[in-house]
């Protein structure tokens, strides 16, 4: 960098945005990020009803324990000691519960205890779970970022391993002919909005190593790290505005000129970083501001599924807290399926009781509150699209209540007796994600990753505009490991290559 202190602009507060403009902040750089909403945190935020604080994305995360990579990025950003986080039950990570046969299978953390829950349920394929956690290992371990290695060509989600890019279906069926034992080993398909045949064998590694390493819950709401994450930007003498979002990107001769929020205010810097989605962006621009083939093509990417979800208050002491999620199923068949909307709709749901201090303070077993996420095609909201929150008329709303009756019933599937446990319920569809996250299609996970052309759906940090970057989960990976991830990406386009990665190495890990 120059002597004279650089500044740069970031457009929205979620989770990439934050993590950047915190890193940049450490690093020297006058940080201002601008949020449309009233609160910051993207997926981390959190909202107050019932009496009840419910998060709205970030349930479970990954790589936070001691050592793990996020972890580590937190270290150096000194916040790793400050973060509300409970690990869950390494005896169970997870439990699946599939409808169709009325099976439950408990998956345990570690190389071990993921392999040793399986083979009682699947005696005869040992060998194959034995070589299917190594090459799941194998994909993660040999890529740099995902382990903040140095690398000589920069930060990157992409390896060499002939599996990398092979269809997560294919790269399955190498291991079991077993349907039963394919479809629980692609369980997590809701999080990253799997798709036979065209998610990545990467995704599906990354992600299912980050919970065979053991996964954690945020305490009391995810918000405070956000919280967190502005406190640094802060203490380095940045600015983090909310309620205020940016309505004009000036661009001039492929150069950004300013930015103008809702309220009128410009702003000016040496860089601009974009933390919306980016079909979002081009809507806050000329539209000459980009090359008509780039504009094309970032409308053209296919972006994975929304989701319909509850927030459930519990009537107190009705039902158990459970240090694990579960994921019901209807049908071995339709776990690839979430996508699809010519398939009867819930096709499951990931539930869960999150961890609150007071209930943990009091040694009390009992959950206050629940949450229910079904994966949800966008096409199932589409007739309401042109509608704005708390105007969508009685048709949306009697449709809203089947949709969380629907799922209620498979609930009671799972828990006999759980209706009579409920206080109250507040039901949020995928135009409510569109919404509030600026998130085309309502999308939860991004840009969907297609390896049949991984070139169309894998969206380079820089832009065809020259002080204009990208961060956030439409890039490399998304959730709460691909987006920091991707937010090293980002600050290293401007600090210089392996110039975090190597800042984050030489802080100690114990």
């Amino acid at each position: 960098m120059s002597e004279r202190r650089k500044n740069v602009v970031i457009i929205g507060a979620g989770l990439g945005g934050l993590f950047t403009g915190a890193i940049l902040a450490k690093e020297g750089f006058e940080v201002t990020v601008l949020e449309k909403n009233a609160t910051i945190g993207g997926g981390l935020q959190s909202f107050r009803r019932f009496g009840e604080t419910f998060d709205t994305g970030m349930h479970v995360v990954g790589g936070m324990r001691p050592g793990g990579n996020i972890w580590r990025v937190c270290r150096y950003l000194g916040i790793e000691d400050k973060a509300r986080l409970m690990d869950v039950d390494d005896d169970c990570t997870d439990r699946l519960f599939f409808a169709e046969d009325r099976r439950s299978y408990t998956l345990a953390q570690g190389r071990k205890g993921f392999v040793e829950s399986l083979v009682r349920q699947f005696p005869h394929e040992r060998e194959g779970l034995e070589r299917y956690v190594d090459a799941v290992l194998r994909i993660a371990d040999n890529t740099d970022l995902f382990n903040l290695r140095p690398s000589v060509s920069g930060p990157s989600l992409f390896a060499s391993s002939p599996d990398f890019l092979m269809a997560a279906t294919d790269f399955i069926t190498q291991f079991t002919d077993d349907p039963k034992l394919q479809a629980v080993l692609a369980y997590m398909n809701p999080l990253y909005g799997g798709r036979p045949g065209q998610t990545p064998a990467y995704v599906h590694a990354i992600i299912s190593t980050l919970y065979i390493e053991g996964a954690s819950r945020f305490v009391g709401g995810s918000s405070h790290f956000a919280d967190l994450l502005a406190e640094v930007i802060s203490s380095h003498g940045g600015n983090v505005f909310t309620g205020d979002g940016v309505e004009w990107i000036e661009v001039k001769d492929r150069h950004v000129e300013h930015v103008r929020t809702v309220k009128g205010r410009v702003y000016t810097a040496n860089h601009y970083i974009s933390d919306i989605h980016p079909c979002t962006l081009l809507q806050l621009m000329d539209e000459k501001a980009f090359p008509k083939a780039y504009r094309e093509r970032l409308n053209s990417i296919p972006n994975a599924h929304s989701a319909f979800s509850l927030f459930i208050k519990l009537k107190p002491g009705t039902f158990p807290y459970i240090n694990h999620s579960e994921y019901y199923m209807t049908r071995y068949a339709d776990v690839w399926n979430f996508s699809r909307t010519d398939r009867p709709w819930p096709l499951g749901f990931l539930f869960m009781t999150p961890p609150e201090e007071r209930s943990l303070c009091c040694n009390s077993n009992a959950a206050t509150k629940a949450l229910v996420t079904a994966p949800m095609p966008f096409e199932m909201v589409a007739r309401w699209a042109d509608t704005t929150p708390g105007h969508r008329g009685p048709d949306y709303e009697a449709w809203k209540d089947n949709c969380a009756a629907a799922l209620l019933r498979q609930l009671e599937d799972l828990h006999p007796g759980f209706s009579s446990c409920i206080e109250a319920v507040n039901a949020a569809s995928p135009l409510t994600i569109r919404d509030y996250y600026g998130a085309k299609d309502g999308t939860i996970c991004g840009f969907s990753k297609d390896c049949r052309n991984i070139a169309l759906s894998h969206l380079p940090v820089v832009t065809k505009i020259d002080n204009l970057l990208l961060t956030g989960q439409n890039n490399n990976l998304h959730g709460f490991c691909g987006v920091p991830l991707t937010a090293i990406t980002t600050c290293e386009a401007l600090l210089g290559t392996n110039y975090v990665i190597n800042k984050i190495n030489a802080c100690p890990t114990v």
